[in-house]
C-alpha cells in the first residue's frame, strides 16, 4: 500500500476486501482487526493457519495487543462520551498545530 495516511488510504481500508494495492499481510491484518472487533470468538483454525503462514508469533502478539488496545480505547471514549465533548478537530495537513 502507499506510504502516508491520506483520504485514499482511509477509503481503501474501509473496503479492504476489494481495494487494490493491499498485500496479503495487509488484507489479513484488516481481516483480523475486523473479526477481533466483531466476532472474536469465531477465529477458527483455518484463520490461524493463514495468520501463521505470513506472520511470526511475535508479530501476531503485537498486532493482537494493538487491536485490543485501540478497541478498548474506542469503547472507553464512547462510553464516557469523550469524543462528543472534545473540541479538538485536528488532522495532519490541515495547518493546525495539535500541541
Amino acid at each position: 500500500m502507499q506510504d502516508g495516511f491520506g483520504e485514499e488510504l482511509y477509503a481503501a481500508v474501509q473496503d479492504w476486501r476489494e481495494a487494490r494495492g493491499f498485500t496479503v499481510r495487509e488484507r489479513l491484518a484488516a481481516e483480523y482487526a475486523e473479526r477481533f472487533a466483531l466476532d472474536h470468538t469465531n477465529l477458527d483454525d483455518g484463520f490461524w493457519d493463514r495468520m501463521r503462514a505470513v506472520y511470526s508469533d511475535a508479530e501476531i502478539l503485537e498486532m493482537t495487543m494493538a487491536i485490543g488496545t485501540f478497541i478498548s480505547l474506542g469503547r472507553t471514549l464512547a462510553v464516557l462520551e469523550v469524543a462528543n465533548e472534545c473540541a479538538l478537530n485536528w488532522a495532519p495537513g490541515d495547518g493546525e498545530d495539535p500541541a
